[in-house]
This record gives structure tokens, sequence and C-alpha cells, in this order.
């Protein structure tokens, strides 16, 4: 295979993977943004506005707002930074933490309705499709 052939199969590779997402997000329950706040707040603890903008990769002015939208939801909690009382903490709430379940429930949910419709009990190639995909993530 040529350079060029490798570049062609990442590039579909890349688009397939983005369709995929696209697809399985039109099942989502949070919006975009609320969830990847929330999942980061879930995975990496308290963090402030500055923190999950820069996680996130949007403008702090848009993390504001929407960290303001979980806080009153209920599923975020704000508390003063420890040692800078400038800052605020958020944290994800137990309320934040089953709503991102429920999304991400209802996510897996669309994917395993499609791979049992399209493989039923034979899962192996599915299963060896994560094994690959799991090398390209972990190969920086």
């Amino acid at each position: 295979m040529s350079h060029g052939d490798y570049l062609a199969l990442g590039e579909e590779l890349r688009t397939v993977i983005g369709d995929l997402v696209r697809r399985a997000k039109v099942s989502d329950e949070l919006p975009a943004n609320h969830a990847m706040a929330l999942g980061h707040l879930d995975r990496t603890g308290p963090a402030t506005i500055a923190e999950l903008a820069t996680a996130c990769q949007i403008r702090h002015q848009s993390m504001t707002a929407i960290v303001q939208q979980i806080a009153a939801r209920g599923e975020a909690t704000a508390e003063r930074h420890p040692t800078d009382r400038r800052a605020v903490l958020y944290s994800i709430t137990e309320a934040g933490r089953a709503e991102l379940r429920r999304d991400r429930k209802a996510r897996a949910s669309w994917l395993a309705e499609s791979i049992e419709s399209h493989f039923g009990e034979n899962t192996r190639e599915v299963e060896k499709a994560i094994g690959v995909l799991r090398q390209l993530r972990d190969d920086r």
C-alpha cells in the first residue's frame, strides 16, 4: 500500500466514525456541551469554568452559560476553591450523574440495537473492530 492509500483509508475511517457518532447523538437527551461538561466533572472531579472550557474546547463565556444551566437544574454545585478564594469549583451532583447515565444509556441502546440487528449472536467482528479502534486511539 502506498502512503496515499493509507491517507484514503484514514479519511474513510474518520468519516465513518464521525457519521456513527452523529447518528448515536440523535438519541441524546442532553445537549452535547452539557454532556461534555458533566462527563468531564464525572471523570476528573471538581473543576473551574476555565478548566472545563479548556477541557471541552469551548469559549469561557459559553462554558459559563452551560455551567449556570446545569447548576440551575441541580446537576452541578458550586463551592469556593480551597486555595484560591476568587475561583469557584463546580462538582457534579448525583442528579447530574443520573442524567449522564440516562444519556449514555440512550446512546448505547441505539448502538446495541443496531449491533443486534446486523450481527445477531455473531459479534466477533464488532469485538475485533473495538480492539482495533482502541489500538488506534491509544497510538499517540
